[in-house]
């Protein structure tokens, strides 16, 4: 099984730019359009940790980082990946 491993810094501004009341929903979308960007899997076959997703939304709903720094590993025979927090 190949892997691949990166850690990347991901930018979520772009989410102060969407309604307070959907801006964690739109953080996990934009983490998985650009780890299936980079990484070169599609979007369904990108996994996201629970700790990942915990850290969008410690503060709320309308309060999301405005960026997040995670370890992305590819799984080559799956064509999938997996964003799990970078420590």
């Amino acid at each position: 099984m190949a892997e691949n491993e990166r850690v990347y810094n991901i930018p979520l501004r772009d989410v102060k730019n969407i309604s307070r009341s959907r801006r964690a929903n739109y953080a996990v979308k934009i983490i998985r359009s650009f780890v299936s960007r980079h990484m070169k899997v599609p979007e369904e076959n990108v996994w996201i940790d629970n700790r990942v997703n915990e850290e969008i939304w410690k503060r709320g709903i309308e309060k999301p980082p405005s960026k997040i720094t995670v370890k992305v590993i590819k799984f080559e025979e799956e064509e999938s990946a997996e964003v799990l927090m970078a420590d």
